[in-house]
């Protein structure tokens, strides 16, 4: 069984009390457009601290784009990295907070999961580390070798990178997680690299170079690259590493921590009137690259 996340770790509610509220699970299957997609997330944690909205977990499939911190923007190859992204048809955008340049496409499973919460700031290190290994539970599921823990020369380096380990011995950076926490509220975002992790070495390599920072192209893998464990309490298709499979394995992880319900997104999307028009927290540059207020702290 995955091991439990619990929420009261976790800088929530307490897990297992009578009254837990359910965490409502969103699967949303169609695309708001590159930068609309991370705004949207921004929406949830604004309904969220003033409580317009619940506990909710939102996954969904990005269009390629690259994540530039704010760190990246600030530096001399900023504009030509920003050129290399768009000529390798991915969309660069600048969030709000640290880190450095993070690469995703349809490959990936973009996981962002909202909650009120009065400790939301004091909970921060502890969600890293309880979500991080609820995340490597999941791959374990579908029979990745998966754990916790930094890789020497990763791209956008965290002390709580879920990552794999190749049959040869070589680890890869398998998710990256990342946090926004205001008042009253916490925002917890996900990228998975489940499948084709070529294009992104290829256009994190063109960025790292543009930009003038080291790292090792090496550490840049999918979850169908790492090698497998055997496990005793797989779920049904586990072995066969796909999109669904490991959507299906997270929402499982997921339900050792909370209690689920599911959503409609269209229902969520109306709520926070976010229908696809480019939200107040994304700023249009003429032309190097759209800069998106994304997350306060990144793994």
């Amino acid at each position: 069984m995955p091991q439990e996340a619990p929420r009261a770790s976790a800088g929530g509610p307490s897990a297992g009390s009578a009254g837990q509220v359910p965490l409502a699970v969103v699967r949303q299957t169609r695309t708001l457009g590159a930068a609309e997609d991370l705004d949207f997330a921004l929406a949830m944690l604004a309904a969220a601290r003033t409580g317009t909205l619940g506990p909710t977990l939102r996954l969904y499939r990005p269009q390629p784009t690259v994540a530039l911190g704010q760190r990246d923007a600030r530096l001399p190859g900023f504009d030509a990295a920003a050129e290399a992204c768009r000529q390798q048809g991915f969309a660069p955008l600048v969030r709000k907070a640290g880190g450095r340049a993070a690469a995703y496409h349809q490959g990936c499973l973009v996981v962002d999961h909202v909650e009120p919460g009065t400790d939301a700031v004091a909970g921060s290190r502890a969600r890293f580390a309880a979500f991080g290994e609820l995340f490597a539970s999941a791959l374990r599921r579908v029979g990745v070798n998966a754990a916790v823990g930094e890789i020497p020369g990763e791209y956008c380096p965290g002390e709580f990178t879920v990552h794999g380990t190749a049959d040869s011995g070589r680890k890869l950076k398998l998710v990256g997680t990342a946090q926004r926490v205001v008042s009253g509220a916490w925002l917890f975002s996900s990228v998975l690299v489940v499948q084709d992790a070529e294009p992104l070495r290829r256009v994190l390599t063109s960025c790292y170079s543009a930009l003038g920072l080291d790292w090792n192209p090496e550490t840049a893998g999918a979850a169908e690259d790492a090698g497998s464990v055997s496990r005793k309490n797989s779920i049904s298709g586990a072995g066969s590493v796909s999109l669904d499979t490991v959507e299906a394995a997270l929402i499982e992880a997921y339900g050792a921590y909370a209690p689920l319900a599911s959503a409609d997104f269209d229902a969520l999307a109306a709520s926070l009137d976010c229908s696809g028009a480019t939200g107040q927290n994304t700023v249009r540059l003429p032309q190097p690259a759209r800069r998106s207020v994304s997350s306060a702290v990144d793994q």
